[in-house]
């Protein structure tokens, strides 16, 4: 089993790192090739700046502002594609020739500039109008800072490669999940001694209790071998998955130094199959992540809440259990749901360690007339000092 994580890891690590080349790659080129792309319309703007004033000089000869002039100047505008606008000065004052009317172009106190704005280049391009026997003739233009439709190609290209990261990194997700979720021929009994001292804490109240026998391992027998990743009679996970996917849980979220909460929560009501279903759908519309619910004994559920701390994991238990209240008819009994807790709260854990603590918490809630939700609350000095002791006898 242990061969088997460390392949999994490995082959996870590759293709993790495959997908962040993937990513890294696909933002590089996007911004190299969009660079590229405002300099090469640089370079385009002058060139057809160039054929522009050609072309205001060659006609100017002929005319200066009259209407051919002006039918040419907005013909030459129309077939260049970078330049978007044109003033043109002369002795009897400014005329402007652009693309769209009103949109490059403005007009302040009789005197005419180009409006600033992010999408044209901050390049100046200004010639004098050698026409005739005019002084003081000049052209000025303004380019746009962006080719849009080049611009518009290479991000979806750039989408594409990132979609192509994502699906990697799902269809890989997917097939260790199949692969991955496999259970172990012969469940492994946790070998984690008592802690001498804990404290549990309630949902009202708080109190501490010390050199309380842990509470026995359970094993619950299944008698359907497991088919798939969910139970047909439940609809979640097997139970005998559990084990497997709290430590990876456990290890995921010890890596990232976040918090991890346990749930095991009994139907003390249910009396048939048709209940139970209903509760788990309860559960799984409740806490909204199937994969992270298993089937726990004969009428219970398990729930791992990864990222999530023990206050706010009572939180949540303390609104499923009314939501369970209002839908579920009591019969009778002091409670109808009884639900146990159980943290990381920083410690270095194992499944079996936090199983075994929540199911301590499970069993007070069933034999506590006050609260039906009990959460185990651990002081992670004293665990840590308590591992430093059982590793120094093992030594």
């Amino acid at each position: 089993m242990k061969t088997k994580r460390k392949s999994g890891g490995a082959f996870s690590a590759v293709i993790a790192a495959i997908c962040i080349i993937i990513y890294v790659f696909a933002i590089i080129q996007a911004a190299v090739r969009i660079y590229l792309s405002i300099d090469e319309l640089k370079v385009t703007a002058e060139q057809e700046f160039s054929n522009i004033w050609n072309i205001a000089v060659s006609a100017g000869s002929q005319g200066f502002m009259d209407e051919r002039y002006k039918e040419t100047m907005n013909r030459a505008l129309a077939s260049n594609g970078s330049i978007e606008a044109l003033i043109i000065s002369g002795p009897d004052g400014e005329h402007a020739f652009e693309r769209q009317q009103g949109y490059a172009v403005k007009n302040t106190n009789n005197s005419l500039s180009f409006i600033n704005r992010f999408s044209f280049s901050n390049e100046n391009y200004y010639r004098p109008l050698p026409i005739n026997d005019l002084r003081n003739v000049t052209i000025r233009a303004v380019a746009g800072a962006f080719d849009f439709d080049e611009i518009s190609k290479i991000l979806k290209e750039t989408l594409f490669l990132i979609l192509i990261g994502f699906a990697v990194a799902f269809f890989t997700m997917l097939l260790q999940l199949l692969i991955g979720g496999k259970p172990d021929e012969k469940p492994v009994k946790s070998k984690t001694p008592d802690i001498d001292q804990f404290e549990v804490s309630e949902v009202q109240n708080q109190f501490v209790s010390k050199d309380e026998p842990a509470m026995p391992d359970v094993t619950i027998e299944n008698k359907s071998e497991p088919k798939g990743l969910y139970s047909p009679r439940s609809n979640i996970g097997w139970e005998v998955y559990t084990k497997d996917r709290l430590d990876s849980e456990i290890h995921r979220c010890s890596s990232t130094e976040k918090d991890l909460t346990l749930v095991l929560m009994d139907f003390m009501d249910i009396t048939n199959d048709i209940m139970y279903k209903l509760a788990s759908e309860e559960a799984i519309t409740f806490f909204s992540s199937r994969d992270l619910l298993f089937e726990y004994g004969r009428n219970g559920i398990l729930v791992i809440l990864p990222g999530i701390d023990l206050d706010t994991g009572i939180s949540k238990s303390e609104k499923f259990y009314q939501r369970i209240q209002d839908k579920f008819p009591n019969t009778g009994k002091s409670h109808s749901l009884c639900i146990g807790l159980s943290s990381r709260s920083g410690r270095l854990i194992n499944a079996d360690r936090l199983m075994m603590e929540a199911q301590e918490a499970l069993l007070k809630a069933k034999h506590d007339n006050k609260s039906s939700i009990i959460a185990f609350k651990s002081d992670p000095e004293k665990y840590r000092a308590f591992i430093a002791t059982q590793n120094s006898l093992h030594l």
